[in-house]
Formats: C-alpha cells, structure tokens, sequence
C-alpha cells in the first residue's frame, strides 16, 4: 500500500490509504503492576508474618519472590524510578513533589527525556490506566488550574482515577478522574472506603477495553493508599485482630524472623540485630501504652488485610475471564514499613505538628475509633522496626529497612515452577526494561520528538526463568535526605546520618547529624542478609572506593546539593505558577478549592462573607475546610453565626448571641495571632463585634495531609465539628467570600516557610 493516498475524481479514481494504528506485538502480555505503601520486608505473609494476605501469597506460590529488591526508600522518587527505568534524582524526583526546589535533581518534573512505561506501551498499541495514588506532579501543579503536563494523562496513561497526595482520608478522599476533581460515589455512612472503590475503577475499565477491543493488551498502574497512614479499614477487619499483638514487638518480630528462615526469605546464618536504645521494651510500657500501641498496630494489620482482600477482587476478576494466564504482575512496595508515627504512634497524624505529649492518654480514651471514621492513626516505630524485619530502620533512610521491600512476580504462561524465590540484586528501575522486554518492545530512541536518555534499570527477565540466572547489574546507589549508601558487586556501605526530618529521631536514633562527621559503614551482603557485621575497620580501602563510586555516581545522578530537613528544602521551593495572592475572592457553586491555591493561613487570616439573609433563620455552611481531624468551618445554626476551629481533634468555638437579621450583611471572622503564641477569633458585621474567643495552640502550617480543599456554601465529607452534618447547604444567598492574610510572618522558622511559599 502506498504511503499517500491518491485523490481523483472520483472514488472509482482514488485509492485510500488506512492509518496504521499501533499494535502490540503478538503474545505481548496484560501488564498489572501493583504498588502498595510503606509496607514493610516482613509485612505480607509470604515474607514471613502472620498478618493474613492470602490473596497475595497465593500469587506468590503461583509466581515468585524476589528478597533483594531494593526501592529508593520514599514514595515519589520509587514511583518515578520504576516509570522511567531511570534513578529518581536523574529524572528529578529527589524527594517528594511536595517540595520541589529550584535544582535539577529535585524540581520534581520527570522530563520529557525519560518517557514513561505507560507512554511507551501506549505508544506500542497497549490500553494504559492509573488507578490510585499518583504523586509524581509538583505540589503546585495538583490544582485545578495545572498546568496538566505531570498529570497521569499527559504521562502516558489514558485513564486515570485516584488521588495526587502523598496520603489522603480512606473514607473522604478528594478524588481526581483523568483531569478533573470528583467526589467519592458514596459516604462513609453508606459504606464508602476509597480501595474498595479504586478495585471497582480498575475492572470497569479493564471491562471496557474487553468490550470494545478484546486483543488488545493494557497495563495498570494499580496503586492504593494502603498501607500508608491513615490506617482506617472497616471495623470488622480490625477486629480480626483483636488481642494478636498484645505481647509486643519484639515478641513478633522474633516469631516472624523465625517464620522468614522456615520460608527461606532469609538465608540461614542470618542474624537478628537486637533491639536497639530508640525502641522502647515492651516490657517496661504501661498499661495504657500497650493497650494503645497494639490496637494501632491491630488497626495496619487490618487495612492491609482487607487490602489483600480487595486485591483478590481484581484476580478473582481476570482469573474469571480468562486473562490473568496472560498477565504478568509486579506487586512491590515503594519502601519499607514507616516510621512517622514516632515513639507512641498517632491517633490522629495531623497533631505531629503540635508534639503533643498527652498523645497516649487521648488515644487510650478513643481506643474503639483507631482506624475509623473519627481517627487519623499511625502506628509506633516498634511495629515498623518490626515490620522491617531483620533489618535496621526504616522508610527515609537507606539502610536496608528503608530501600529493601518484598517483590511479587506472577505470570503462569512464563513462570513454570510457582512459589520458588529470587535473591538476585535488582531495583525499581530494572521493572520497566524488565515489562518491555516481557512484552516484545524496544524502547524508542526518541518519543514526541525528544530524545531519550539511557536507562539505568536492565532487564530481570533472564532471573523468571532460572534462580542460577546473574543479577542484571551490579552496582546502585542510594540517597534519601542525606541518607547515603552504595551497593556494589555483592558490598554496600551506608552512612549513620539520621539528620533532621523528624526532631524525636535526631534526639532518640543514634547516628550522625552533619554531614562531615558521617560514618560509613561496610557489609557483605552475600554473607550478611540483615547489615549486621560491619566490616569498615576490617576493609578500609574496599570502604573508600565504595564511598568514591558513590561522589562518582551522585555527580553523574543530579543527587547534589545534599539536604537532610524539611524546612531548608523550603526556602528553596520553586515559585508556584501563579504565584501567592494575599487574598483570594471565591464564589459558590464551584468545586474545592486546593489547599495549595490559598494562601498560607497560620500566621493570621480573615473570611468576608457577602451574604442575603430572609425572613426564615439562615442555616448552613458558608466555607470549609477540612474535617474533624484538622480544619475550620464558618456556618450558622439557627440563624447564628459560628465559627469553628478545630486544631488536631481540639475544637475551639465561637458562636454569636442573636440571630442574623433578614436583609444584606458583611459577615467578618478572623484571627489574630499572638507574638507568644495561639490568638484571637472574632466574628463581626462590619463593625460591630458578634462573638470573641480565644485559641490557645498555633494554627498548622497545613490544614490536610491529604488535600480536602475548601468548599464555599456546603461541605462535603467529614463535618469540622459535630454541629452539623455534611452537605449542609447555606440556605441564604452566599454572594461571596474573600479570604485574606492578616499577618505577616514572624520568626525564622515562620519567616522561612512564608519565604519558600513565597508569600513575602
């Protein structure tokens, strides 16, 4: 057939030519990569626990396990490492996208040099669908003004449904279909959780493309919030779990050590490092702290159980209907078991940012809601150093707790002898060659006219199909907030920097704090599984080339400058798009409004309703913003204004005395904050004050993890306190609302995020 078509009088003249579509090679298999967070080495049954993922261990003894599989050990750079087959500060994502800096190893921009896995298969005739957590677009970008670029349709895939934050609420997560924001298709009350409804988005779309394209083969990108905080699972799936855990962490991480090396996760001669000085005996805890700590870990245990669960939906689906035999599936977790619920956990994650030391005492008098609908719960740093197990640390640091997580492969046409495990060294990057060679497609030299740079990944197809099979490669590097190790032909060296993420680990976890000092220390990893024999005084020149490979490869990855802190990276944030307006006019009817697209409230802020009130008393929400875990509401009851602030679970109200009268009014709330911290609420018409209080902690520097925006003129979700109950329309008319800062920044530590929002 010609390339051009020839165009004549008439039909009986002309010859057509037909658009050659993309076509997937034949044979290529259904791609299913599965992306659970923070999940630990020793956290799924066939790695060892006793938590139940039978779903998932049958998988396993249907396909294999790989035991040396390594991550980046934070959730961004993994992902953006296993799409682009390339190291994450190569392509950008140093760190998470919440803090894209002004450098090029962290500006959180995959380039359009490292085409990813979706836009290559897309290309090469597959269906592409991301459904779940994206987070790989720049905290400024996750608005509904974009720009779309770094959105999941813009990178390849042609469907998406699922959340941009790093976390978000299991029950009220604010939700995005391809390039624009929804709202979850039913209520907490009604049964809504946000897996359970992600699982149904994956099938209906796998069905679709059965139906109108039954050959052609998809790739989803299936990646839930699980297990990443907040906890939250339907009760009774907690409740499988009641009293299990009772007898502490150290006692299961022993019994689960022992369980790995009856598997054969662990080699035998593997030692299990002590418990160290950071992690508390469960013996000398008190009462109520054990009771608290194990009903949290009983609250992960569930979610990821019922995570499994619903897991098993998707395979009980394609097993159905004839697909999973031609599915090749990766199930990983982006690093290993987290440790952000500090010493005592959290029953609501949202209050790290108060360091409240009565945490204890709240969550033993709220034992029965860790995990629902009022909680925001994470677990103590006991249970991920026992989920970790038998390794040091955890998620963040680069030791092998943190960047050494289970790997799961199933696909039964290529795998002949189910169950059998892989210790060969491999990374998030080799998934990607792996994928393409597993599917027939070489890797374009250029994609829409950009040039591609050359993959850091190699492919793992050889190690399918025999244990004897080398590793791919043999060397990678490692970095995570100034956590620093390499690996190199069967040895790595890893340095004791703890830093400064968390201030109760730079004061509890032994290790250095500047980078000049940093230790380094040496394992042989073929003969040492856990990191447990350091061999730095016993290989000092072995040592020294290992940290110099490291310079060379940092250099070559874009990993300088080093930064171990959070509020450092801020002052170097990149300037949003449109900039931080100090005030903001808004109007009802629209969807939520980013958190991101407001302006930075803690210092001091104030809401101008323009409102018509009738005869009837007015009722209703006129803006919200977030939920009883964390957020504030302005609305009125019986016609009185109220303002509500609701700080980590505290609620601080301030209510009027009179009604509102019918006619046109300018509703005023505000707070000042004081110089020695907390302030004053005040809710007034134009001049005349209504109501006056006082809040006696700072306002958070954000309002959601998750990213609830603000909704003018109803609510949506969780309610800010138990006043009402969403929607709660405002029954008068809501003309509009201006929200403004009120005070400018004061303080370095004030004065530095202020800067890095570019707020001054």
């Amino acid at each position: 057939m010609s390339e051009r078509a020839v165009v004549g009088r008439t039909l009986a003249e002309s010859s057509p030519v037909q658009p050659r579509d993309p076509r997937a090679p034949a044979g290529a298999p259904n791609v299913v990569v599965i992306v659970l967070d923070d999940l630990g080495f020793a956290q799924l049954g066939c790695f060892g626990s006793d938590v139940a993922t039978p779903v998932i261990d049958r998988l396993a003894a249907g396909g294999l396990r790989f035991n040396r599989f390594h991550v980046t050990a934070m959730c961004s750079p993994t992902r953006a490492a296993l799409l682009t087959g390339c190291n994450h500060h190569a392509v950008g994502m140093g760190f998470l996208t919440d803090i894209p800096m002004g450098f090029p190893g962290y500006d959180a921009r995959i380039p359009p040099s490292a085409a990813t896995l979706a836009r290559v298969l897309r290309d090469a005739g597959y269906g592409t669908f991301a459904v779940g957590k994206w987070h790989l677009a720049p905290r400024w970008e996750q608005t509904a003004a974009g720009p779309f670029e770094r959105w999941p349709l813009a990178m390849g895939f042609e469907h998406f449904y699922g959340f941009h934050g790093g976390d978000t609420n299991q029950w009220t997560p604010e939700l995005v279909r391809d390039n624009g924001f929804v709202a979850p298709p039913r209520t907490p009350e009604q049964g809504y959780h946000l897996t359970e409804d992600l699982v149904d988005a994956a099938i209906r779309r796998i069905q679709d493309l059965r139906h109108a394209a039954p050959r052609k083969p998809f790739f989803l990108y299936f990646t839930p919030g699980a297990v990443h905080a907040p906890h939250q699972a339907p009760r009774a799936w907690i409740e499988r779990y009641r009293g299990r855990f009772d007898a502490g962490w150290e006692d299961w991480r022993a019994r689960t050590f022992a369980r790995q090396l009856e598997l054969g996760v662990v080699p035998p001669g593997t030692l299990l490092p002590p418990r160290p000085a950071w992690i508390e005996d469960w013996k000398t805890l008190s009462a109520d702290e054990r009771a608290v700590y194990a009903r949290l870990m009983e609250a992960f245990a569930g979610f990821l159980s019922h995570t499994d669960a619903e897991v098993g939906r998707l395979v009980a689906f394609l097993e159905q209907h004839g697909i999973l035999d031609d599915t090749l599936v990766l199930l990983l977790s982006d690093n290993g078991a987290s440790a952000e619920g500090g010493p005592g956990g959290l029953f609501n994650e949202h209050s790290f940012m108060l360091n409240r030391a009565d945490e204890v005492r709240r969550s033993a008098a709220r034992l029965d809601e860790i995990g629902g609908f009022r909680a925001y719960n994470h677990y103590p740093w006991g249970w991920a150093w026992a989920g970790n197990a038998p390794f040091r640390l955890w998620k963040r640091f680069t030791w092998l707790g943190g960047v050494r997580t289970p790997l799961v492969v199933h696909w039964p046409r290529r795998i002949e002898r189910g169950g059998a495990l892989r210790a060969q060294f491999c990374h998030a990057v080799d998934l990607f060659p792996t994928v393409l060679e597993a599917a027939g497609i070489e890797r374009p030299a250029s994609v829409g006219g950009v040039a591609q740079r050359a993959l850091d990944g190699a492919s793992l197809l050889s190690c399918f199909a025999a244990d004897e099979s080398p590793a791919p490669r043999d060397t990678q590097y490692f970095e995570m907030l100034g956590s620093r190790a390499i690996y190199h032909a069967g040895w790595k060296a890893t340095t004791d920097h703890v830093g400064n993420q968390l201030a109760v680990e730079r004061e509890l976890v032994a290790g250095s704090h500047d980078f000049d000092k940093d230790r380094w220390s040496l394992f042989k990893l073929e003969d040492d599984f856990s990191e447990a024999r350091d061999l730095a005084a016993a290989e000092p020149e072995r040592l020294a080339k290992l940290v110099a490979l490291w310079w060379s490869e940092a250099g070559r990855n874009q990993v300088l400058p080093l930064e171990d802190g959070f509020l450092a990276r801020a002052a170097a944030l990149v300037r949003p798009m449109f900039g931080f307006r100090p005030s903001v006019e808004l109007w009802p009817g629209a969807g939520a409004v980013s958190e991101d697209a407001l302006p930075p409230l803690f210092g001091g802020f104030s809401v101008t309703a323009e409102l018509e009130v009738g005869r009837e008393p007015v009722e209703g929400v006129i803006a919200a913003l977030g939920d009883w875990t964390n957020g504030w509401a302005i609305y009125c009851l019986s016609g009185r204004a109220v303002a509500a602030l609701n700080v980590c679970g505290e609620v601080h109200r301030i209510a009027a005395q009179e009604s509102l009268e019918s006619g046109a009014h300018s509703l005023r709330f505000e707070f000042v904050r004081r110089p020695a911290g907390g302030g004053k609420l005040t809710l007034s018409l134009r001049d005349r004050v209504l109501a006056e209080g006082e809040i006696p902690v700072n306002l958070p520097l954000r309002w959601q993890i998750g990213g609830a925006g603000l909704l003018i003129g109803r609510d949506r979700g969780f309610p800010v306190c138990d006043d009402y109950a969403p929607p709660f329309p405002f029954s008068g008319v809501l003309q509009r609302l201006v929200l403004e800062v009120t005070r400018r920044p004061r303080g370095d530590a004030e004065r530095g995020v202020a800067a890095a929002l570019r707020h001054e």
